[in-house]
């Protein structure tokens, strides 16, 4: 009798502390749990190495979750996000900062991308006869400027969104979102019809980011368990430099940004900032991370819905200051290898392109790569490598992604304190710019 009271006790203690620790784990933010999934999938990454790719498909099936979100959310957020800023000519002020920010940010990013390549000269002394180039690496057809340039408006809305052509899709929710504004009182149910429809999108992100900690844990094992450590081998320079890069953008113009334009805490940016960090580096995806930074925008930034549905669906279509640091630090890379001599006029040139070519990318299968060849050989130089760097381009990409979605924000937070669009905000603030 004693021996079945013990037991029974000690099964109720196990059932208490499960409870406790289900409490426990119930009671987390969404980042936390997010970020222990991160941490959780490194480390069955490193025990179980390519035998995790067996659970592969559980961290595909969180993106397909997350891509299935992307369009509707990006199509009635902006839309909505338009119609409910009102004012024609605020509007047409905030586009415009919008743009020139991107674009700004952007050129200074490609940069800093040259100066730091330049200083660590990833590519001498550099033996690719060692290198395995990517077998799954196929080179794709390059689009010219003007079919670049087409792509970008769309001839069948509806087409555009069965197809998830996200620049499309965003030409087309401006103009419709322009148009509910100046129809005004007589598009009252449009509006209500794409507000429900925003909060519905909403909802269905909360449901699919619910899934987020298991999926994150996924995606980082499958791609440790791939990769492992071997990918510090004779790329592993080219790699290192191209991270110097992207911390070198955060922090010589991404803190001037949040210090003296948005006059943003530091502590309270990099406290939140980091719930979108884990997702971008597991999705290598702007677009995926898109539900993620607009929630943190708004409720951990506290910048008002309508400017962040406006601003950030943009930014992560358009604004790629972490993929034109990579092009900028691969064409020097490649030149390096070779032996080639790059004026600074010719590097000049690079960055133009690549902050021009960066707004067209994201419409391109396996973008960052293809576009990569595009510079190459539009400046004469070889491109082997380019199936190399494939064989290690999820690695590198993760950076990519994280900047990008950073660069965003930024921005955003920019735009918000020189247009006064703080929730928290009782009193006018003087204008930045």
């Amino acid at each position: 009798m004693k021996l079945i009271n013990f037991y029974t006790s000690r099964k109720n203690l196990q059932i208490h502390k499960f409870r406790r620790a289900n409490i426990g784990w119930k009671k987390l933010g969404l980042g936390t749990k997010v970020f222990i999934g991160f941490v959780v999938g490194i480390i069955l990454g490193l025990i179980f190495k390519e035998k995790i790719l067996l659970i592969k498909p559980v961290g595909d099936i969180f993106l397909t979750l997350i891509k299935m979100i992307v369009v509707p959310l990006i199509f009635f957020s902006i839309t909505s996000g338009i119609f409910s800023i009102g004012d024609v000519q605020k509007l047409k002020r905030i586009g415009t900062k919008t743009l020139l920010y991107y674009v700004i940010t952007t050129l200074l990013a490609g940069g800093i991308g040259i100066i730091v390549a330049n200083i660590f000269k990833p590519g001498e002394g550099l033996d690719i006869s060692s290198i395995k180039a990517s077998s799954d690496f196929q080179a794709s057809e390059i689009p010219t400027l003007s079919e670049t340039i087409l792509g970008i408006f769309p001839s069948n809305p509806v087409q555009a969104l069965a197809t998830g052509n996200l620049m499309q899709i965003i030409i087309f929710s401006l103009f419709l979102g322009i148009s509910i504004t100046l129809i005004g009182n007589k598009a009252e149910g449009l509006k209500k019809l794409f507000n429900e429809g925003t909060e519905a999108m909403y909802k269905m992100t909360a449901i699919v980011m619910a899934f987020s900690p298991i999926g994150v844990a996924a995606l980082m094992a499958c791609t440790i368990g791939e990769y492992g450590l071997k990918i510090f081998g004779p790329l592993g320079k080219f790699i290192l430099v191209d991270y110097v890069g992207l911390i070198s953008v955060i922090i010589i113009m991404y803190l001037f940004m949040l210090k003296f334009i948005a006059k943003f805490p530091l502590t309270k940016f990099f406290k939140s900032i980091g719930k979108i960090w884990v997702v971008t580096a597991s999705t290598t995806s702007s677009s995926g991370t898109l539900p993620v930074t607009i929630s943190v925008t708004k409720n951990d930034y506290k910048v008002k819905e309508e400017l962040a549905q406006f601003t950030l669906p943009i930014g992560a279509t358009m604004n790629m200051n972490g993929a034109v640091v990579y092009y900028s630090a691969a064409v020097i890379f490649v030149s390096q290898i070779y032996g080639v001599e790059m004026s600074i006029s010719q590097q000049f040139l690079v960055i133009l392109m690549t902050t021009l070519i960066s707004v067209g990318s994201p419409g391109i299968p396996g973008g960052g790569i293809v576009m990569t060849i595009m510079l190459l050989t539009t400046l004469g130089l070889p491109m082997e490598i380019v199936g190399m760097i494939a064989g290690i381009y999820r690695i590198i990409d993760m950076g990519h992604t994280t900047l990008n979605v950073t660069g965003d924000v930024v921005s955003t937070l920019c735009i918000a304190r020189s247009e006064n669009m703080y929730e928290e905000d009782s009193t006018p603030l003087k204008k930045v710019i």
